[in-house]
């Protein structure tokens, strides 16, 4: 089942309190995440995006300087989340202990010029583990 942004169509950004209610019992999560970023990796510049919003949606980036590091995409129920990896993060993140699921979402990820495009859903408290890993991978790399 494909997974659809909550706000594909809406005009401008979404309210926290939209995302909130969108999210749904992963709003504490997306939450997390954002608040983790910050805290523990200076990410902490946040930038929402719509880029073909009638397509795809509203995308919150969250950056380091200039530097996007992830899209966080909220989802009714769940979100995605959103790496562009370079050929040196690929290569940790494969090294790295992540778990299966994760490692085959990478192999089948799709090539772009500016890098291989990761993306992952969240909609449980276990799958942030990864989610910061690859955060952690990204900057480094």
């Amino acid at each position: 089942m494909e997974i659809f942004n909550a706000f594909i169509g809406k005009n401008g950004p979404p309210s926290p309190e939209e995302v909130a209610a969108a999210l749904g019992s992963t709003a504490p999560l997306w939450n997390e995440l954002i608040e983790w970023m910050s805290n523990h990796l200076g990410v902490a510049a946040q930038e929402w995006k719509g880029i073909c919003v009638h397509k795809y949606g509203w995308s919150l980036t969250l950056k380091l300087k200039k530097r996007t590091i992830l899209y966080m995409g909220p989802c009714i129920g769940c979100f995605r989340v959103a790496f562009s990896l370079g050929d040196k993060a690929v290569a940790a993140a494969k090294e790295a202990k992540l778990p299966r699921k994760i490692l085959q979402a990478l192999a089948e990820a799709p090539r772009y010029a500016e890098g291989t495009g990761l993306r992952l859903v969240v909609n449980k408290g276990a799958d942030l583990a990864a989610v910061r890993k690859l955060a952690e991978i990204k900057l480094a790399h």
